[in-house]
């Protein structure tokens, strides 16, 4: 691929702007040779304005999402983009999260250019483990464990009853819960259903991937292992729940 088209699908601006880029020497190598663009190149060893690009194509990245900020373009600000580098939403494909976190939550969010990995792992048919950890408003009853492994309860407004999902007790107000759905609201909304509120949330760990320390706002890439870890995981829980629904 030219270099030119190359910077145009990172996100560099339109075709004509990339040729402009490439052609007032400003793309070069670690070692400062000017590329052409019919030079031969590889994406770690190219900078632009002595700057190297962003993520390659197909990568992952995690976000410490804090709270206040939406996923959407489409949404109002402040945006997860204004976290991210300036050229992730003009990517082709555009740099999108993995399903999304609500403005009033905070945590761990995956957001990648590669359309399939971000289907595979979005979608409710794969019920990959996501792990949030909440402060309520009420103290716990004791029974919260017992009734949501059930299966049985149901969302307001809602016909089908809800997977069973692991809860454990934090403290007096805390508690950690493991979902493998991906309904609207859906933490918040269960909370509410056995009576409960949930004042702060945070989703901790997706699969086997925790948010770990990574202080809030910032972002890393996954590596490669990361991200075959990732996709195993969803294809191994999209099998057990299609055996489970034959069974």
């Amino acid at each position: 691929m030219p270099l030119s088209r190359y910077l145009v699908a990172l996100g560099y601006g339109t075709r004509k702007e990339a040729e402009r880029i490439v052609r007032q020497r400003r793309v070069k190598t670690a070692a400062g040779t000017v590329l052409r663009d019919i030079d031969a190149y590889d994406h770690h060893d190219v900078f632009v304005d002595s700057t190297p690009l962003e993520a390659p194509p197909g990568s992952v990245i995690l976000l410490h999402k804090p709270v206040g900020y939406v996923c959407s373009l489409n949404d109002r600000p402040p945006m997860i983009y204004e976290l991210l580098p300036a050229t992730f939403p003009k990517r082709t494909p555009v740099m999108a999260s993995i399903g999304r976190l609500d403005a009033d939550t905070s945590g761990l969010l995956l957001v990648t250019d590669d359309g399939p990995l971000n289907h595979l792992l979005a979608s409710p048919k794969s019920h990959v483990p996501k792990r949030y950890a909440m402060t309520l408003a009420e103290p716990l009853r004791g029974d919260e464990a017992e009734v949501l492994a059930s299966g049985t309860l149901m969302l307001k407004g809602e016909t089908t009853p809800l997977l069973p999902a692991d809860f454990i007790a934090t403290s007096e107000r805390g508690a950690e819960i493991t979902v493998r759905e991906g309904r609207y609201h859906q933490v918040r909304r269960m909370m509410a259903a056995i009576g409960n509120h949930v004042h702060a949330l945070q989703r901790v760990a997706v699969g086997t991937l925790p948010l770990g320390d990574l202080p809030v706002g910032h972002w890393r890439l996954l590596d490669a292992g990361e991200i075959a870890e990732l996709r195993m995981a969803a294809l191994e829980h999209k099998a057990m729940a299609k055996a489970a629904a034959k069974a």
